[in-house]
C-alpha cells in the first residue's frame, strides 16, 4: 500500500520503515500511528521478511513525540482513542514474528522513545537523546512509558526520566540498559544492516518462537514462563531446521535454513 508518512522498503529480507515527516521532527499524529500499524502488518505478512529496522527520516529525529499542534484540540476521549491505538500498534510490533531493530538516529523523545522501547533491539546514533517529557505538558507518557521503562531500566532509574522530564544521552541510555549499543551517526545504519544480517543467518523458526518465549513469558511467573520456554523448544524438535542445523554442526558447515 502507498504511505503519506512513512516510507516501506524491503531488500535482502529486511524491511525498512521510516518515519517520514522531517518538518515536524517525525512527529506521530493519529493518522501516522494508523500507517505504523499498517507498515508493520504489511511487513509481517511477508514471507520475504525477516527482520524489521524501524528508523526515522533527516539527521535529526527517530521520532521527537506527538505533534502538538493536532493534539491540542483533543478531547478526553480523543486523547483515549490516540493512546489505545499507540498500545494495539505497539503490542502488535512486540507480538509479530520478525525482530524489529529501532535505529535511534536523533530525539527519540515522548511517542518516540516509547515506540522505541517496544522495538526488539535499539541502535542509537551517539547524537541521539531519550526522554519522557510529558510532565513539562502537564501530562504522563500515554504510549507504555509508564509501564515499559520501568521494566527495561528499573524502578527508581525510571521514575527518575518521568518525572523529571529530562532527556538523557544514547551514552546514558546505554549505561542504564535501555539500549543495546551506540555508534557513530555515520555508521548507525550500517551497524544495524549489520546485525540483521546476523538475526537473518540464524534459523528463522528458533528466531521466531524465541522472541515469542521472551516476549510473552516476561510478565508471567517464572514456573509458567519456564513452561511456556519448554513447550515452544520440543516444538522445535519437529521442525526442518532444527535437523539442518544440528546436521550442519555435526558436519562442520553452515546451516541452509528454510524457515520450516
Amino acid at each position: 500500500m502507498g504511505y503519506q508518512n512513512l516510507l516501506f522498503e524491503v531488500s535482502g529480507r529486511i524491511a525498512t520503515i521510516t518515519f517520514n515527516r522531517p518538518k515536524t521532527l517525525n512527529a506521530l499524529n493519529p493518522a501516522t500511528v494508523k500507517e505504523l500499524k499498517a507498515a508493520l502488518e504489511e511487513a509481517s505478512g511477508r514471507e520475504d521478511v525477516g527482520v524489521v529496522l524501524l528508523t526515522g527520516a533527516g539527521d535529526k529525529a527517530f521520532v521527537a513525540g506527538a505533534d502538538l499542534g493536532e493534539m491540542n484540540g483533543f478531547t478526553p476521549m480523543e486523547a483515549l482513542d490516540f493512546s489505545l491505538l499507540g498500545h494495539a500498534t505497539l503490542a502488535f510490533m512486540e507480538q509479530m514474528p520478525q525482530p524489529v531493530i529501532g535505529v535511534i538516529n536523533g530525539f527519540a523523545l515522548g511517542g518516540g522513545c516509547e515506540v522505541a522501547m517496544a522495538c526488539d533491539l535499539l541502535l542509537a546514533a551517539d547524537t541521539a537523546r531519550f526522554g519522557q517529557p510529558e510532565v513539562n505538558l502537564g501530562l504522563i507518557p500515554g504510549y507504555g512509558g509508564t509501564q515499559r521503562l520501568p521494566r527495561l531500566v528499573g524502578r527508581n532509574l525510571a521514575k527518575e526520566i518521568v518525572l523529571t522530564g529530562e532527556m538523557i544521552t544514547a551514552q546514558r541510555a546505554y549505561e542504564i540498559g535501555l539500549v543495546n549499543r551506540v555508534v557513530p551517526a555515520a555508521e548507525l545504519m550500517t551497524a544495524a544492516r549489520e546485525t540483521a544480517g546476523k538475526i537473518l543467518s540464524r534459523g528463522p523458526v528458533a528466531i521466531r518462537t524465541a522472541k515469542m518465549a521472551m516476549n510473552r513469558g516476561l510478565d508471567m511467573d517464572l514456573s509458567n514462563a519456564g513452561a511456556l520456554e519448554a513447550a515452544l523448544f520440543s516444538a522445535g524438535f519437529s521442525t526442518a531446521d532444527r535437523a539442518e542445523g544440528i546436521s550442519a554442526f555435526l558436519e562442520k558447515r553452515k546451516p541452509v535454513f528454510t524457515g520450516k
